[in-house]
């Protein structure tokens, strides 16, 4: 069969089969007169196949592989879908936050634009945002960190909503900042973090504290005294070797960091993604329960 006559059976001009045998995708072999002649067998399938795989967006160099028997049909499509499934999830991130930035009001907008042009993807951000945590809370087992995270750092899905997208981005430009994590060290320690014997004791005991504290904000009860109080109080003091006293209550609060500007906005970002309770917002609480206590006891 000569080049002609596979050009008009397939509709694939000359100059396209040309090509495909020049970089072996197709099989030929030339007359004496040194012309392109090919299998009537198998010619015609085989170029309709390579067509119909380019149609879908393989690769030439998959459609060798499978033409060579390298790759199988099934191996080589697969592939081809996860990277599609690859590109999709990046175009629907960068979509999320050009949205962002569309409904930001004008005066945000450049800011918007800065926070959104410093995240690369959704899986890095959030890479970024749990290595954030596994430094602050080194001192617990990888199991204790994994469930941590699972309940308080939010994992955006492929195609998030524009206000979620920009709360994500800020997320990841807080805890870049050195001063987050001095100021969340100082809030988890308290005033001197030398005098703590149990360090993960302390952040096991706080954690549970917390989830108490959760309920109480699921049901919108305001901060005060009480029995979620009084286990906070003694995670701090079993982790210093000591008791529950006015004065160890007094000094948790010496230098108290927990109404900073960027511990706040960081867990109130949070809660906007999740719409939970977070253990930020439970351990704000129980701060503000302590200041009512030390505030109501009697004077020593």
């Amino acid at each position: 069969m000569s080049i002609g006559e596979l050009s008009r059976l397939t509709g694939v001009p000359v100059r396209t089969i040309r090509f495909y045998c020049d970089n072996g995708i197709l099989d030929s072999h030339r007359t004496s007169g040194g012309h392109r002649i090919f299998d009537p067998g198998t010619a015609v399938d085989q170029l309709l196949l390579v067509r119909r795989l380019r149609a879908l967006g393989l690769s030439l160099t998959a459609i060798v592989d499978v033409r060579s028997g390298t790759v199988s049909l099934a191996d080589a499509v697969t592939a081809e879908r996860c990277a599609l499934d690859t590109e999709l999830a990046a175009l629907t991130w960068r979509r999320a936050s050009l949205r962002a930035v569309e409904d930001a009001p004008r005066a945000e907008q450049a800011t918007r634009v800065a926070l959104l042009a410093a995240i690369r993807d959704r899986r890095s951000t959030h890479d970024t945002i749990v290595a954030f945590w596994r430094r602050m809370l080194a001192p617990l087992s990888p199991d204790m960190l994994d469930g941590f995270v699972a309940m308080n750092v939010p994992d955006l899905p492929h195609d998030p909503a524009p206000d979620h997208i920009a709360a994500y981005a800020e997320l990841a430009a807080l805890v870049t900042d050195p001063a987050l994590h001095t100021v969340m060290s100082r809030q988890f320690w308290r005033s001197d973090r030398t005098p703590i014997r149990h360090r993960r004791e302390l952040l096991i005991g706080v954690g549970q504290a917390c989830e108490v504290a959760g309920h109480r904000l699921i049901a919108n009860e305001p901060p005060r005294p009480g029995p979620e109080l009084d286990q906070f109080v003694a995670a701090h003091a079993a982790a210093r070797g000591t008791r529950d006293t006015p004065r160890l209550r007094r000094e948790l609060l010496i230098g108290a960091t927990d109404t900073d500007h960027r511990i706040n906005r960081y867990w109130r970002r949070t809660n906007e993604i999740i719409g939970t309770p977070t253990a930020g917002a439970a351990h704000h609480w129980l701060y503000d329960a302590l200041t009512q206590s030390v505030n109501s006891a009697p004077a020593t």
